[in-house]
């Protein structure tokens, strides 16, 4: 919990300078349409990957496949568009990586290490109903 709380501290830190840097190359009123075009357009790439995820998700489990690898995709996607919609240029560039497919490969071994080390120590729960 302590690692979460620094780090978000430091990403509304490095936040706020980039806000002042672009504010003063770009003006306050460029960087406020740019802000919003982001989050618009983060929005939208993000609705169309998650959607076209959920669907890749849906045959592999009709084909009878594990949809693991497919499932992490679909929570990176959704992660990705939560960043995009949040005002920053920072939470833009990660949720950018997080929901494009060729770049969300560069995170999947982290994403992975640290499921099987929740699993390994007991921290994930399966609920059946």
């Amino acid at each position: 919990m302590k690692k979460i709380m620094i780090s978000l501290l430091a990403i509304v830190l490095i936040e706020i300078a980039l806000f002042i840097v672009v504010g003063n190359v770009l003006g306050v009123f460029n960087t406020l349409l740019l802000i919003i075009l982001t989050s618009i357009l983060g929005i939208i790439v993000s609705k169309k990957q998650g959607m076209n995820s959920i669907q890749s998700m849906q045959e592999s489990m009709r084909r009878g496949d594990p949809p693991g690898p497919v499932m992490v995709d679909t929570f990176m996607i959704f992660v990705g568009g939560i960043l995009l919609a949040l005002p920053g240029f920072l939470t833009d560039l990660i949720g950018i990586t997080f929901v494009f497919s060729f770049t969300r490969t560069l995170y999947k071994p982290l994403i992975y290490k640290w499921l099987r080390k929740k699993m390994e120590n007991g921290r994930v729960i399966i609920l059946n109903k």
